[in-house]
């Protein structure tokens, strides 16, 4: 009987654990302004899981709402980013850089907030992009 390969994460200090069971059914690039604020990064990459697929194993994030929508998490004591959920949605983004093998998760297949990239991030043509969001196109 096949099992679901399980994937672990966390923070910087290593005051939150996570566990993420199976592979993520998506894998996305967000160029907007507020992820790169919360990330210092040019941008953010994010596995996608259903919310029953994600175990906080250690440690209590703390969470911020930044717009009206959706509520990000992160570490209390270090600041890393973690998570990223619409409200009511039934799944979860994980900040990519938190997983201790990164590597081992799915290219991205899109980005979105293309608009927002910075000129010199390489554009990615062959990953589908959106100006905006995949609703908004």
């Amino acid at each position: 009987m096949a099992t679901d390969r399980e994937y672990q994460g966390g923070c910087l200090c290593g005051a939150i654990r996570y566990r993420v069971t199976g592979e993520p059914f998506h894998v996305g690039i967000c160029h907007c302004t507020q992820c790169r604020r919360q990330t210092g990064s040019p941008m953010a990459v994010f596995p996608t899981y259903k919310f029953d697929r994600f175990k906080l194993l250690q440690g209590n994030p703390g969470a911020i709402r930044v717009s009206d929508f959706a509520t990000r998490q992160f570490c209390r004591n270090c600041g890393s980013p973690l998570t990223w959920r619409r409200d009511g949605a039934a799944e979860l983004d994980v900040f990519l850089g938190t997983l201790d093998e990164p590597d081992l998760i799915a290219k991205p297949v899109d980005q979105l907030w293309t608009q927002h990239r910075i000129g010199w991030v390489h554009p990615y043509p062959e990953v589908r992009a959106y100006r905006r969001s995949r609703q908004e196109g």
